[in-house]
């Protein structure tokens, strides 16, 4: 097994960045989620579940650490601010802030209880403390999960950007492979130790349009179906370190 893509998402479910390296810690990847929009009006951080517009906005780390927005307009917005929570409101249509997680009271978001029907209730949850993730500090994908569920569905498209994994492994092979790692083994990726925790319950994300993907409710239905609508694994950090693209992973007992 080896390490093929590493992806850091600064903005909470806007699009990310792959990068060569990154550190890995405790509570995740450097970097990753630390930012979210928080609708003025019901004091939730906005996710592609209930907004899906988010999707086609991007974000990336500047090198004094704060996030570089870039809207579909081509607009970019550096860092938080009046100029920045102005073009977002524009965007958006409606009052809107850019947030950051840590120090701050933990992330209140909603989901929709079909994944297939935004017409559905609509279900809140609370993020964990200091970043703007759904359960673990990371999400685990492997190429085998991908493959196996490719051929259930050949006709949609199952480019990993729908999935939004932190790290992304290359593993030989067919099958949910993730699902034997959970509370079960340890893997080892430089000198990174990380524990999967729990397989990723998937969502309305997975179905969404985003550059040059269309939207997909048979993406969702296709887990749901045949694998219990997981896909993935949440993953908590033992030992934090750097890691970077085409490192080995080792796999070993809990």
């Amino acid at each position: 097994m080896r390490l093929a893509q590493i992806t850091r998402y600064p903005v909470k479910s806007l699009q990310g960045e792959v990068v060569p390296t990154a550190e890995i810690e405790q509570d995740g990847l450097r970097g990753d989620r630390r930012w979210g929009i928080l609708d003025e009006a019901t004091g939730k951080v906005l996710t592609g579940r209930r907004a899906p517009q988010l999707l086609f906005a991007a974000a990336a780390l500047a090198p004094d650490g704060l996030p570089v927005i870039t809207l579909p307009t081509g607009e970019t917005c550096h860092g938080p601010g009046v100029g920045t929570d102005t073009a977002l409101s524009s965007w958006l249509e409606k009052p809107v802030r850019l947030v950051g997680s840590v120090g701050a009271p933990a992330g209140q978001a909603e989901y929709f209880a079909d994944a297939t029907d935004d017409a559905s209730e609509a279900i809140g949850w609370t993020m964990p403390d200091n970043r703007f993730v759904d359960a673990s500090p990371l999400l685990v994908l492997t190429t085998a999960s991908l493959r196996t569920a490719a051929a259930l569905h050949p006709r949609g498209d199952w480019n990993v950007r729908r999935f939004r994994p932190n790290l992304l492994l290359d593993v030989a092979g067919d099958g949910w492979i993730e699902d034997d790692w959970c509370d079960r083994a340890t893997l080892r990726v430089g000198p990174v130790e990380l524990r999967p925790e729990q397989p990723c319950v998937r969502c309305t994300m997975v179905t969404r349009p985003q550059p040059d993907l269309d939207a997909d409710a048979d993406i969702f239905r296709t887990l749901a179906r045949h694998h219990l609508g997981h896909f993935g694994a949440w993953t908590a950090v033992a030992t934090r370190g750097s890691v970077g693209i085409d490192d080995e992973v080792g796999i070993g007992p809990r």
